[in-house]
């Protein structure tokens, strides 16, 4: 499956909620193809793709689109993950609300620090002792990462090889993934020095023009 189909899916998610907020019952491709900045063509590409279907000149229910989205992406049910990591990064995620709104749940966070195990927004820290047996017992398919660089790949493996099939890592390293589990690297660094870039290069360009 294209990775940058189901990224389009998720923002088709976002502006159907958005949509729906303002009263609309029915949406056409032209108009989610102009909240992402697309073609039409591709938005019913995407669509033909996931088996989704609509009519030409009726378009689409919004409601009825917002379920079949909801349910590819896996949003038709509450999804249970763990975080190994919990220094300020890790902390931050466990204190993020906006997870219960997308019926993602933060059930456990994981640690080596002793002084860490307590709770956080009524969510438990464990020793990492315990990591094996909690991801089995709950039967949790994914993780976050928020250790340090030096730990992460080690983490990554352990995660791995008790069963975890999808990491996301923030840890400032790209990790190698095995076999078949999907790994999201998100280098927050990297981001940020983009963000600099285009502001100072377009900063740059206002001082050129006066």
């Amino acid at each position: 499956m294209n990775e940058n189909s189901i990224e389009r899916l998720s923002k088709y998610k976002s502006s159907l909620q958005k949509l729906k907020t303002l009263g609309f019952l029915k949406v056409f491709s032209d108009n989610l193809a102009d909240a992402l900045g697309i073609q039409s063509a591709q938005v019913r590409k995407d669509f033909s793709l996931f088996g989704i279907s609509g009519k030409k000149r009726g378009g689409y229910n919004v409601e009825d689109l917002l379920t079949s989205i909801n349910t590819i992406l896996g949003k038709d049910r509450i999804e249970n993950v763990i975080i190994v990591g919990c220094g300020n990064i890790g902390i931050a995620l466990m204190n993020y609300r906006g997870f219960v709104r997308e019926k993602i749940k933060i059930i456990a966070g994981f640690d080596i620090d002793p002084s860490r195990m307590a709770k956080v927004e009524k969510i438990p820290i464990y020793t990492m002792e315990k990591l094996k047996d909690f991801i089995h017992a709950e039967s949790v398919k994914i993780a976050i990462i928020a250790v340090p660089d030096i730990a992460a790949q080690r983490v990554a493996d352990l995660l791995i090889s008790y069963g975890i099939k999808g990491i996301l890592n923030f840890a400032p390293i790209k990790l190698k993934s095995q076999g078949e589990v999907v790994i999201n690297n998100v280098d927050l660094i990297q981001e940020i020095e983009k963000v600099i870039y285009y502001a100072n290069a377009m900063d740059d360009d206002n001082g050129k023009e006066s």
